[in-house]
């Protein structure tokens, strides 16, 4: 059966993608292919909708927001994910960076500090099919190192410097990448590349992330 709406949805979804993701430069094909694939406005709350397919972040509560998609693919894109990757994500707030990185490689392990969040977004990862994502609640500071090493970390709050745990976890000729910086100011996006077990980084842009928090029992 035809559903207008989830028409206008698509055609939202793609005039996002032409004009200020393709536009602005993002060209890897799986990475254009995920964000016209995964359905935002399904990971934004019910007033927030409308908005879901503007190019900006977007409040989802607890303090938390949902990442700008042009942010979202090129931190994607910057990854250079492959198929046959095991991508480690550190904020998973609503799950959309969880579905986009699940839409291209393996397996994605994602943490979330904030209990109401992890588990709302478990369980809506679960419901639209994204068999391949896991969703921890807990400190990701600490990583996940049951499942290390990574071929790829994505962390989507801004830290005061990089925590050590991350890169050990990160797989030798891994990426991450992370904004790092002061909470609530202007903050560096940065490039880490593991090369034989030292970090080599390279500043991306200047980004504005929510603080990484970190659980009292540090």
């Amino acid at each position: 059966m035809f559903s207008l709406q989830a028409d206008v949805y698509k055609d939202r979804r793609e005039a996002l993608v032409k004009r200020h993701i393709e536009g602005r430069g993002i060209s890897d094909k799986a990475v254009l292919d995920a964000m016209r694939t995964v359905e935002r406005h399904k990971f934004v709350p019910q007033d927030q909708v409308s908005q879901a397919y503007e190019d900006h972040p977007l409040p989802i509560g607890y303090g938390q927001t949902i990442s700008q998609p042009y942010i979202v693919a090129y931190m994607t894109q910057v990854i250079k994910p492959k198929p046959h990757m095991k991508v480690l994500e550190i904020g998973t707030g609503s799950g959309y960076q969880a579905a986009v990185l699940a839409e291209i490689v393996r397996k994605v392990y994602t943490i979330e500090i904030v209990p109401e969040h992890g588990k709302m977004a478990a369980e809506r990862l679960k419901k639209l099919g994204y068999d391949n994502v896991e969703v921890k609640v807990g400190d990701g500071y600490k990583g996940w190192e049951e499942h290390a090493p990574y071929d790829a970390i994505v962390v989507t709050a801004g830290a005061e410097s990089v925590p050590p745990p991350l890169l050990d976890q990160l797989k030798e000729g891994g990426r991450m990448v992370i904004p790092v910086g002061p909470a609530f100011a202007t903050q560096s996006l940065m490039l880490i590349e593991k090369r034989k077990g030292k970090a080599v980084t390279k500043n991306l842009m200047p980004v504005i992330f929510v603080p990484f928090t970190r659980s009292e029992k540090k």
